[in-house]
């Protein structure tokens, strides 16, 4: 019976194909796909295979509006023509491509991954929210996905990450405090990274976080916490007379320049490095220590570019300053692009208002 509808279905399709109109390519199009869907669980690899030869052909020769709709017909069902939903996949207009890249599963890994590396933002968008992601697609993602789409990804729980993917992304949630709450709440998320997780995360993106967690994650995350603030309250205060006195008749002398600053970081002089942004930058030398002990790199990345420092000597300083754990590449990665795209303006202003508030906060209390 299938068979005899195929042979009819072929001989209108080679109908349509020549001598047809669109208008007539479409409703040949329907009518193969609505005889394939009624059938296709019962057809053999053989008559599938028909099936898929006249969609393609048939798939080839519509406009988007039609070739869309069959791609939201056919993503759901397992047994759908092979070719045909690589043909969707690859397609460059995301409303033919994203229903086959989100719910297919015909696709393979290795398609998958290929079509990561080589589309734009939408079909990486359509792809991140698929079940079971494997680790070859969402290195892929990770690497190339604008803050949207890894926010989607970070959101799908089946989805799988290597060592090096959830690495990327924890270090892609260092500027981003959605994404910081969106993978707390994550069930697989290692240990030590939630650890850096909330070490780089605001106070108030701490607080957020806690109060949203469900019970199985939020007594780690508590704990996680805890052990951030007995590390905080163990740093020592450190004394900078001598390199204050060093780095202000440097400045006296006209010495004190990208140059002084690289070869203090490179030698691991961090009271000199600590002092020297404080200076160039006319800001409490406790405010810069702050900085430079804390877990979040972009905020040190304020007061360089304020002080007109170049990438190298940042590079330096976050390489070198004194953490428990050295940053990653892909932390100084995101770092390094995060540094050529602010501007000395924003800098600058930022630094007024860092002064501002400092000075505010120092005033004392207005006698009632």
């Amino acid at each position: 019976m299938a068979q005899q509808a195929s042979e009819s279905i072929i001989a209108e399709l080679e109908d349509a194909v020549r001598d047809g109109t669109s208008t007539r390519r479409v409703q040949t199009l329907r009518r193969v796909t609505d005889l394939f869907l009624n059938d296709g669980d019962r057809l053999n690899d053989e008559q599938v295979k028909v099936f898929d030869d006249v969609l393609c052909l048939l798939v080839a020769r519509v406009e988007t509006r039609a070739r869309a709709e069959l791609s939201k017909r056919l993503a759901p069902r397992d047994y759908a023509p092979f070719e045909v939903i690589q043909y969707l996949a690859w397609d460059d207009d995301i409303s033919v491509a994203g229903e086959v890249l989100t719910h297919s599963s015909r696709l393979s890994p290795e398609a998958l991954r290929e079509i990561a590396s080589t589309k734009g933002q939408d079909h990486l968008f359509a792809i991140s929210a698929r079940e079971n992601l494997p680790e070859v697609v969402t290195d892929v993602i990770i690497g190339r996905g604008e803050d949207r789409v890894i926010r989607r990804l970070a959101k799908n729980a089946s989805a799988q990450f290597s060592d090096d993917g959830y690495s990327n992304i924890v270090a892609r949630a260092e500027q981003d405090d959605e994404l910081v709450e969106i993978l707390g709440l994550r069930l697989d998320l290692p240990a030590k990274l939630l650890h850096d997780l909330l070490a780089r995360a605001k106070a108030t993106v701490r607080a957020r976080l806690l109060a949203i967690a469900p019970p199985a994650v939020r007594d780690d995350i508590r704990q996680v916490l805890d052990h951030i603030a007995e590390q905080e309250a163990a740093t020592p205060r450190r004394n900078y007379g001598i390199a204050e006195e060093y780095v202000k008749l440097m400045k006296q002398l006209n010495e004190l320049d990208d140059a002084a600053v690289y070869k203090f970081a490179e030698a691991g002089k961090f009271d000199e490095v600590t002092v020297a942004l404080a200076v160039l930058n006319d800001m409490p030398i406790v405010m810069v220590e702050r900085l430079m002990l804390g877990m979040r790199s972009d905020l040190i990345l304020i007061p360089c570019r304020s002080a007109r420092l170049n990438w190298p000597t940042v590079e330096s300083i976050l390489r070198r300053r004194p953490l428990p754990h050295p940053l990653d590449d892909a932390t100084l990665e995101v770092a390094q692009r995060d540094y050529r795209r602010l501007s000395l303006e924003t800098a600058q202003r930022t630094v007024r208002f860092w002064q501002l508030h400092n000075r505010i906060e120092k005033q004392p209390a207005a006698v009632g």
